[in-house]
């Protein structure tokens, strides 16, 4: 008998043991060899990382496929790992280290190596093991990390391959420098934060004409140091008499010119702007154009070096700063200075200001690269879904820049490279290989040679993930079985930093795409619609959801609301909500066994002949065949939708409700087949909603029906309902039109505000012969669910009823002397001008232009919401109202 009360915490690592003592997860089972392969690469989590929301939506829905296509009968390999993460790694053990008085510089990298290995050993699988607890159903035994020998082989082999090619190259560009960490840093691992400062206006002296200026604005004085040129746009009437001319920059006295670029907004600012090509990547992209020198003014630990003035040589970048203003306004060259709010760039970790710095670094040629990944999405090989991010992966590999590979780092893969005493590098596999190219080059044995000590960017190596955890470049059996990949399931922000990578990287050394869909999904928000953020304190920890509701209804919640490449507004109301849609199941299935409702051997769906028995059959083939569509649609929102509706609405709430007078009746053959479809029907649900709700359901598959014949195996590995030509349109008449008939007279009740206890008669009008068999037949459940007190047949409608249509048959419900007419129309026209006032308000912010030009984008989605509840609600008002004119 299964427990009165539901309790996920008593279930979830007991059926975690199952799943692998039974291997439901492992690719390449005995009993799939000659199923189709599926495979999905889970996105790499930081090896320093802890569950949050954004895990937790990404793995659930990669879980949905994989449990959905594993119970359809494929080979599925969830391919699971963990990336090195070099930059968080080697932040979190120097700290470590830091915290016992040990300095990483002093320990040396080898010594420091050892440590970052045996934090790892201790601490990297934190995060599998909680994407364990949500239910992932990843081939464990196959989990990868990023350093691993067989990864780090792939790795070296790529950047060899590649620079041979002449796709890897050093060169002199801007970076994303880190100052105190001293390394250059992606994109990604910028986090750009608004800034209350001042924009100086300075005015720069003209060469030529004594006591004329041009005056520039600028965020930054202290890169004024490094100015090489002044740019106006080329059409701005102002200044384009002065194109070509020189000023002599201040405090330096060096000659710089100014230039006509359409970089130039004579809108902003003064219209004119100083060119620091060595200090921000527009200017460095002006500087290019005009070819302008680069000053680099700044040494690694962003402090103003020799090709400074000596003045302010050794001072840090903000002490530059204060002094460069200071002999600017003694000098009379300050034009004003306004309060000024902008984006400043900072490190995502550790939360220093980035440093746009000029230095030498090896670079991957992505312009050439990026053609046949570009073709092979334009050709429909790989599709974006939705099929809108195919523009956004368009727009950045149209226009892609050198991708900057190396890192000032000691965590990671090391480059591959050695140089000679002259600076001749040499690129190869190995030390020995590196020694034997040297050697061969100079002519003579033992060339001393030193590696560079560089690491690899990590999206580097996170960029052959879809191969190289396959075995490559190895030519393994599961390289050939599992690639191309099936899906790749993740958020828009790493659409470039990832998945653009694997697409280059992937075509160029495997000749193949490596994923034919990548599913795109939102961020997970919290109910208001703001990103979460330990500023805001609204972060949300998965793993306290799970201790307290459940995985089960934490997945549940993330999915039905995971609506395509939408955000997920995120309420831990809904995770309750949830689980209490897991414990319903539950008490159903208690019902079910409390009335004896046992799996028959043999049970045909297709051969039931009670009226109820093939109308619940007939409706959880249409359940499966929605929920099946909405799967493979990757509409996950939709999915989950038809499946709570059949399970709450139509099993729960009325198969179960309908069956209550059969099972306590004494039509002995009517009963004994309403208890087979009942238990049947459960084991499809139970089926419908495992790739959702993995823990009960296994749980549910596991000890339910213990009467019936034995279970073969777990839930995970039974096979996904096939339940085509079950429909049964004569019982779909019959008990669909008992179902809508309850539903409208509930409907009228609530909005005639009837008194729950109150019993109101139901009239037919002129019914044909076949609604008066129903209301016969099923006359107890009628009058019992819609609380009447009795059905008769008329031609007319009484005096003061209330008139609705179910399916064509017109039905009455008198209201004389059961309610207060003349007050409900008070009640109702209130609400109406309420609902009316909630619009007007709402319009009025959204027809505002201020309003929506400065407001957040979750304050207006918040208008938007609002405005369509108030809505909703004037319709069901207004509804009531005209019903309500008929009384009168």
């Amino acid at each position: 008998m299964l427990e009165k009360t539901y309790s996920p915490k008593d279930i979830e690592a007991r059926i975690a043991a199952a799943w692998d003592e039974a291997g439901a997860f492992r690719a390449g089972r005995p009993d799939r060899a000659p199923a189709e392969a599926y495979c999905i690469v889970i996105p790499p989590p930081n090896v320093t990382g802890s569950l949050h929301m954004g895990h937790a939506l990404n793995n659930t829905l990669q879980d949905v496929l994989c449990r959905y296509e594993r119970m359809r009968g494929k080979d599925v390999l969830w391919q699971p790992g963990t990336d090195h993460a070099g930059i968080a790694t080697q932040l979190v053990v120097s700290r470590q280290l830091a915290d016992k008085q040990i300095q990483m510089r002093d320990l040396g990298r080898e010594k420091f190596l050892e440590k970052v290995w045996e934090w790892k050993a201790e601490s990297g699988g934190t995060i599998v093991n909680q994407l364990k607890r949500l239910g992932a159903s990843c081939d464990w035994s196959r989990e990868r990390f990023t350093m691993d020998e067989g990864l780090s082989r792939a790795v070296i082999k790529v950047f060899v391959d590649l620079h041979r090619a002449g796709l890897i190259y050093r060169d002199k560009r801007l970076v994303n420098w880190d100052p105190e960490f001293q390394s250059a840093i992606s994109d990604l691992e910028v986090d750009s934060l608004e800034v209350k400062g001042n924009l100086w206006h300075f005015k720069y002296p003209l060469k030529d004409s004594p006591g004329e200026f041009i005056v520039v604005a600028t965020t930054r004085p202290e890169t004024m140091l490094g100015d090489t040129a002044v740019a106006v746009h080329p059409e701005d009437e102002r200044y384009r008499h002065l194109i070509g001319k020189m000023v002599v920059l201040p405090l330096v006295g060096r000659e710089i010119p100014i230039v006509g670029d359409t970089y130039s907004d004579p809108e902003k600012g003064s219209g004119a702007v100083k060119i620091t090509p060595a200090h921000d990547f527009n200017d460095f992209e002006v500087g290019r154009r005009h070819d302008l020198e680069l000053i680099n003014i700044f040494d690694a630990s962003a402090v103003v070096n020799e090709n400074a003035p000596e003045a302010y040589r050794g001072l840090p970048r903000f002490e530059a700063r204060k002094k460069v203003v200071a002999d600017m306004e003694a000098l009379g060259l300050v034009e004003k200075i306004e309060p000024h709010t902008h984006m400043v760039p900072h490190a995502q970790r550790g939360g220093a200001v980035v440093e746009p710095w000029l230095t030498e670094q090896w670079y991957v040629d992505a312009a050439t690269l990026a053609k046949p990944a570009l073709e092979a999405v334009r050709k429909g090989e790989t599709r974006f879904v939705p099929e809108r991010f195919s523009g956004d992966y368009f727009r950045w590999l149209e226009n892609i820049q050198p991708w900057c590979i190396s890192r000032q780092l000691w965590w990671g893969h090391q480059i591959p490279a050695w140089y000679a005493e002259d600076g001749e590098v040499f690129v190869a596999a190995s030390e020995a290989e590196a020694q034997a190219l040297a050697d061969a080059h100079f002519g003579r044995a033992g060339v001393p040679l030193t590696r560079d000590p560089d690491v690899l960017d990590t999206w580097f190596s996170s960029g052959l993930w879809p191969f190289s955890t396959l075995g490559w470049p190895d030519d393994t059996a599961e390289v050939k079985r599992f690639y191309p990949t099936a899906t790749l399931v993740t958020g828009f922000d790493i659409i470039f930093f990832w998945v653009a990578r694997m697409m280059m990287l992937g075509l160029h050394f495997m000749g193949e795409k490596p994923f034919s869909d990548v599913v795109i999904h939102g961020l997970v928000r919290d109910d208001k619609g703001r990103k979460m953020s330990k500023t805001l304190g609204n972060v949300v920890d998965p793993l306290g959801l799970i201790d307290e509701f459940g995985a089960d209804a934490l997945r549940f919640a993330l999915v039905a609301q995971a609506s395509q490449g939408s955000d997920v507004k995120f309420a831990r109301s809904r995770v309750e909500g949830y689980r209490n849609f897991a414990t319903k199941l539950w008490n159903a299935a208690r019902f079910a066994e409390m009335n004896e409702c046992r799996r028959v051997a043999g049970f045909d769906p297709a051969a039931v002949e009670t009226t109820l028995a093939k109308w619940i059959v007939g409706e959880t083939a249409k359940a499966v065949a929605e929920t099946e569509g909405a799967i493979q649609a990757y509409k996950y929102n939709e999915a989950a939708g038809a499946a709570y509706r059949f399970v709450w609405n139509i099993f729960c709430d009325w198969f179960l409700e309908f069956a209550k007078p059969i099972f306590t009746g004494t039509d002995e053959a009517a009963k004994a087949e309403v208890r087979a479809a009942t238990a049947w029907t459960l084991d499809q649900i139970l089926k419908l909603l495992h790739p959702f709700m993995p823990f009960i359901t296994e749980e549910l598959w596991t000890v339910t029906g213990e009467a019936g014949p034995a279970r073969a195996g777990v839930l995970a590995l039974s096979p996904w309902p096939a339940l085509d030509g079950l429909a049964d349109e004569a019982a779909e008449a019959e008990i669909g039109w008992l179902v809508d008939a309850i539903t409208a007279i509930r409907s009228v009740r609530a909005e005639m505000n009837v008194a729950p206890g109150t019993q109101v008669p139901l009239v037919l009008l002129s019914p044909s012969e076949r609604t008066k068999a129903v209301t016969e037949r099923y006359g107890d459940l009628l009058n019992r669910l819609s609380r009447l007190s009795g059905i008769t047949v008329a031609s007319e409608a009484p005096a003061g009823s209330v008139q609705i249509v179910v399916r064509g048959e017109t039905l009455a419900l008198p209201m004389a002397g059961l309610i207060d007419v003349a007050a409900e129309r008070t009640r109702l026209t209130k609400a109406l001008k309420e609902a009316d006032s909630d619009i007007a308000r709402c319009d009025a912010k959204l027809n505002n232009a201020n309003f929506m030009a400065r407001a957040a984008e979750d304050v207006v989605a918040e208008q938007h919401e609002k405005r369509a509840e108030a809505a909703e609600r004037r319709r069901s008002v207004e509804a009531a109202l005209q019903r309500l004119a008929t009384l009168a």
